[in-house]
Protein backbone atom coordinates (compact mmCIF):
# COMPACT_ATOMS: atom_id res chain seq x y z
CA UNK A 1 0.00 0.00 0.00
CA UNK A 2 1.22 3.49 -0.77
CA UNK A 3 0.58 6.83 0.85
CA UNK A 4 -1.06 9.73 -0.98
CA UNK A 5 2.41 10.90 -2.01
CA UNK A 6 3.26 7.55 -3.53
CA UNK A 7 5.75 6.50 -0.86
CA UNK A 8 5.27 3.08 0.69
CA UNK A 9 3.76 3.03 4.16
CA UNK A 10 5.14 0.78 6.83
CA UNK A 11 3.58 -0.27 10.08
CA UNK A 12 5.42 1.04 13.12
CA UNK A 13 7.38 -1.70 14.86
CA UNK A 14 5.91 -2.80 18.18
CA UNK A 15 7.59 -1.30 21.23
CA UNK A 16 10.40 -3.46 22.52
CA UNK A 17 9.75 -5.15 25.87
CA UNK A 18 12.35 -4.44 28.57
CA UNK A 19 14.75 -7.30 29.17
CA UNK A 20 14.25 -9.58 32.14
CA UNK A 21 17.41 -8.17 33.69
CA UNK A 22 16.09 -4.61 33.32
CA UNK A 23 12.74 -5.54 34.89
CA UNK A 24 14.54 -7.24 37.76
CA UNK A 25 16.70 -4.24 38.52
CA UNK A 26 13.77 -1.83 38.37
CA UNK A 27 11.89 -4.06 40.80
CA UNK A 28 14.98 -4.23 43.01
CA UNK A 29 15.34 -0.44 43.16
CA UNK A 30 11.67 0.06 44.05
CA UNK A 31 11.75 -2.81 46.53
CA UNK A 32 14.80 -1.26 48.23
CA UNK A 33 13.27 2.24 48.42
CA UNK A 34 10.07 0.79 49.87
CA UNK A 35 11.99 -1.09 52.58
CA UNK A 36 14.61 1.54 53.47
CA UNK A 37 12.43 3.56 55.89
CA UNK A 38 11.56 0.48 57.96
CA UNK A 39 14.49 0.56 60.46
CA UNK A 40 14.01 4.29 61.00
CA UNK A 41 10.21 4.13 61.41
CA UNK A 42 9.93 0.84 63.29
CA UNK A 43 13.06 0.91 65.48
CA UNK A 44 14.82 4.27 65.73
CA UNK A 45 11.86 6.63 66.17
CA UNK A 46 9.98 4.52 68.76
CA UNK A 47 13.25 4.07 70.63
CA UNK A 48 13.67 7.86 70.80
CA UNK A 49 10.06 8.81 71.58
CA UNK A 50 8.27 5.97 73.33
CA UNK A 51 8.61 5.28 77.07
CA UNK A 52 6.67 2.14 77.95
CA UNK A 53 4.11 2.70 80.70
CA UNK A 54 4.84 6.43 81.01
CA UNK A 55 2.43 8.68 79.04
CA UNK A 56 3.93 11.91 80.40
CA UNK A 57 7.52 11.06 79.47
CA UNK A 58 6.39 9.87 76.02
CA UNK A 59 4.34 13.03 75.36
CA UNK A 60 7.21 15.26 76.56
CA UNK A 61 9.64 13.52 74.22
CA UNK A 62 7.25 13.98 71.32
CA UNK A 63 6.86 17.69 72.11
CA UNK A 64 10.63 18.07 72.18
CA UNK A 65 11.14 16.07 68.95
CA UNK A 66 8.00 16.70 66.91
CA UNK A 67 10.12 17.01 63.77
CA UNK A 68 11.29 13.43 64.23
CA UNK A 69 7.70 12.16 64.23
CA UNK A 70 6.90 14.32 61.17
CA UNK A 71 9.89 12.75 59.40
CA UNK A 72 8.73 9.26 60.34
CA UNK A 73 5.29 9.99 58.88
CA UNK A 74 6.85 11.31 55.66
CA UNK A 75 9.05 8.22 55.44
CA UNK A 76 6.05 5.92 55.81
CA UNK A 77 4.21 7.86 53.10
CA UNK A 78 7.14 7.54 50.68
CA UNK A 79 7.41 3.83 51.47
CA UNK A 80 3.70 3.24 50.80
CA UNK A 81 3.69 5.14 47.51
CA UNK A 82 6.83 3.33 46.36
CA UNK A 83 5.38 -0.09 47.19
CA UNK A 84 2.34 0.66 45.02
CA UNK A 85 4.66 0.99 42.02
CA UNK A 86 6.89 -1.88 43.20
CA UNK A 87 3.87 -4.19 43.06
CA UNK A 88 3.53 -3.45 39.33
CA UNK A 89 7.24 -4.10 38.81
CA UNK A 90 7.19 -7.44 40.62
CA UNK A 91 4.06 -8.44 38.72
CA UNK A 92 5.73 -7.74 35.38
CA UNK A 93 8.81 -9.67 36.43
CA UNK A 94 7.03 -12.96 37.19
CA UNK A 95 3.78 -12.78 35.19
CA UNK A 96 5.20 -15.18 32.57
CA UNK A 97 6.15 -17.61 35.32
CA UNK A 98 2.74 -17.87 36.99
CA UNK A 99 0.17 -15.14 36.40
CA UNK A 100 -1.95 -16.15 39.40
CA UNK A 101 1.01 -15.90 41.77
CA UNK A 102 1.98 -12.57 40.19
CA UNK A 103 -1.54 -11.19 40.72
CA UNK A 104 -1.68 -12.50 44.29
CA UNK A 105 1.66 -10.82 45.06
CA UNK A 106 0.51 -7.43 43.78
CA UNK A 107 -2.95 -7.58 45.40
CA UNK A 108 -1.59 -8.51 48.83
CA UNK A 109 0.97 -5.71 48.60
CA UNK A 110 -1.78 -3.23 47.76
CA UNK A 111 -4.02 -4.39 50.62
CA UNK A 112 -1.35 -3.50 53.16
CA UNK A 113 -0.80 0.01 51.76
CA UNK A 114 -4.17 1.62 52.67
CA UNK A 115 -3.98 0.06 56.14
CA UNK A 116 -0.64 1.73 56.69
CA UNK A 117 -1.77 5.05 55.20
CA UNK A 118 -4.91 5.21 57.34
CA UNK A 119 -2.81 4.30 60.35
CA UNK A 120 -0.79 7.49 59.86
CA UNK A 121 -3.83 9.39 61.15
CA UNK A 122 -2.96 8.12 64.63
CA UNK A 123 0.45 9.81 64.47
CA UNK A 124 -1.31 12.93 63.20
CA UNK A 125 -3.55 12.86 66.28
CA UNK A 126 -0.48 12.55 68.51
CA UNK A 127 1.05 15.65 66.94
CA UNK A 128 -2.18 17.64 67.23
CA UNK A 129 -2.62 16.74 70.88
CA UNK A 130 0.94 17.60 71.85
CA UNK A 131 1.25 20.82 69.86
CA UNK A 132 -2.16 22.51 69.83
CA UNK A 133 -3.12 24.98 72.55
CA UNK A 134 -6.78 24.10 71.94
CA UNK A 135 -6.41 20.70 73.50
CA UNK A 136 -4.20 22.02 76.27
CA UNK A 137 -7.01 24.33 77.35
CA UNK A 138 -9.78 21.74 77.00
CA UNK A 139 -8.02 18.98 78.96
CA UNK A 140 -5.50 18.74 81.75
CA UNK A 141 -1.91 18.01 80.76
CA UNK A 142 -2.23 14.51 82.18
CA UNK A 143 -5.28 13.85 80.04
CA UNK A 144 -3.58 15.19 76.90
CA UNK A 145 -0.50 13.09 77.62
CA UNK A 146 -2.63 9.98 78.15
CA UNK A 147 -4.50 10.53 74.86
CA UNK A 148 -1.25 11.13 72.96
CA UNK A 149 0.19 7.95 74.46
CA UNK A 150 -2.96 6.03 73.47
CA UNK A 151 -2.85 7.20 69.84
CA UNK A 152 0.86 6.42 69.63
CA UNK A 153 0.16 2.91 70.88
CA UNK A 154 -2.73 2.52 68.41
CA UNK A 155 -0.35 3.48 65.60
CA UNK A 156 2.04 0.73 66.70
CA UNK A 157 -0.86 -1.73 66.78
CA UNK A 158 -1.90 -0.66 63.28
CA UNK A 159 1.60 -1.44 62.03
CA UNK A 160 1.24 -4.95 63.43
CA UNK A 161 -1.91 -5.40 61.34
CA UNK A 162 -0.17 -4.04 58.23
CA UNK A 163 2.76 -6.38 58.92
CA UNK A 164 0.44 -9.36 58.39
CA UNK A 165 0.14 -8.33 54.73
CA UNK A 166 3.86 -7.51 54.54
CA UNK A 167 4.30 -11.20 55.26
CA UNK A 168 1.42 -12.63 53.23
CA UNK A 169 2.52 -11.16 49.90
CA UNK A 170 5.92 -12.79 50.32
CA UNK A 171 4.37 -16.28 50.05
CA UNK A 172 3.22 -16.02 46.39
CA UNK A 173 6.27 -13.91 45.56
CA UNK A 174 8.61 -16.54 47.00
CA UNK A 175 6.79 -19.36 45.19
CA UNK A 176 6.98 -17.46 41.90
CA UNK A 177 10.70 -16.84 42.44
CA UNK A 178 11.30 -20.55 43.11
CA UNK A 179 9.46 -21.53 39.91
CA UNK A 180 11.05 -18.83 37.77
CA UNK A 181 14.39 -20.54 37.01
CA UNK A 182 15.95 -17.09 36.71
CA UNK A 183 16.08 -16.42 40.48
CA UNK A 184 17.90 -18.95 42.67
CA UNK A 185 15.46 -21.29 44.37
CA UNK A 186 17.09 -20.77 47.77
CA UNK A 187 16.30 -17.05 47.58
CA UNK A 188 12.64 -17.80 46.86
CA UNK A 189 12.59 -20.18 49.83
CA UNK A 190 14.24 -17.54 52.03
CA UNK A 191 11.55 -15.04 51.01
CA UNK A 192 8.85 -17.47 52.18
CA UNK A 193 10.68 -17.87 55.50
CA UNK A 194 10.71 -14.07 55.81
CA UNK A 195 6.95 -13.99 55.23
CA UNK A 196 6.50 -16.56 58.00
CA UNK A 197 8.58 -14.36 60.30
CA UNK A 198 6.47 -11.26 59.65
CA UNK A 199 3.18 -13.08 60.17
CA UNK A 200 4.53 -14.76 63.30
CA UNK A 201 5.65 -11.41 64.74
CA UNK A 202 2.24 -9.88 64.18
CA UNK A 203 0.36 -12.88 65.52
CA UNK A 204 2.42 -12.90 68.72
CA UNK A 205 2.26 -9.11 69.21
CA UNK A 206 -1.52 -9.05 68.73
CA UNK A 207 -2.53 -12.20 70.60
CA UNK A 208 0.28 -12.76 73.17
CA UNK A 209 1.90 -9.33 73.73
CA UNK A 210 4.02 -10.52 76.65
CA UNK A 211 5.98 -12.75 74.26
CA UNK A 212 6.55 -10.03 71.63
CA UNK A 213 10.01 -9.17 72.97
CA UNK A 214 11.05 -12.80 72.46
CA UNK A 215 9.48 -13.23 69.03
CA UNK A 216 10.74 -9.98 67.49
CA UNK A 217 14.47 -10.90 67.30
CA UNK A 218 13.55 -14.25 65.73
CA UNK A 219 11.36 -12.53 63.14
CA UNK A 220 14.11 -10.01 62.37
CA UNK A 221 16.59 -12.83 61.77
CA UNK A 222 14.12 -14.52 59.42
CA UNK A 223 13.86 -11.26 57.44
CA UNK A 224 17.32 -11.86 55.94
CA UNK A 225 15.59 -13.36 52.90
CA UNK A 226 14.45 -9.93 51.77
CA UNK A 227 18.03 -8.65 51.86
CA UNK A 228 19.13 -11.58 49.73
CA UNK A 229 16.35 -10.94 47.21
CA UNK A 230 17.02 -7.20 46.95
CA UNK A 231 20.76 -7.79 46.48
CA UNK A 232 20.12 -10.38 43.78
CA UNK A 233 17.70 -8.16 41.86
CA UNK A 234 19.98 -5.11 42.07
CA UNK A 235 23.42 -6.57 41.44
CA UNK A 236 22.86 -9.77 39.47
CA UNK A 237 19.39 -9.37 38.02
CA UNK A 238 17.44 -12.11 36.30
CA UNK A 239 19.08 -14.45 33.86
CA UNK A 240 17.78 -13.45 30.42
CA UNK A 241 18.93 -16.63 28.73
CA UNK A 242 16.22 -18.70 30.45
CA UNK A 243 13.35 -16.26 30.09
CA UNK A 244 11.99 -17.69 26.86
CA UNK A 245 12.24 -21.25 28.12
CA UNK A 246 10.25 -20.38 31.24
CA UNK A 247 7.56 -18.61 29.23
CA UNK A 248 7.27 -21.55 26.85
CA UNK A 249 7.06 -24.04 29.73
CA UNK A 250 4.08 -22.20 31.20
Amino acid sequence: MATALGAPAFDAPPPQEPSRKSLARRAGVLYLIGCLPAPFVLVYVPGRLFVAGDPTATADRIRASAGLLHLAMASELVSCLTLIVAAFALYRLVRDVDRQLAVATAVLMWIGVPIQLLNLANDGAVLMLTSSATYQSAFTKEQVDALAYLFYRVHAFGLQIAQVFWGLWLFPWGLAAMRSRFIPRWIGAAIIVTGIGYVMNSAVAISIPRLAATATPIGMAMAAGELAMINWLLFWGARDDQSQAVAAAH
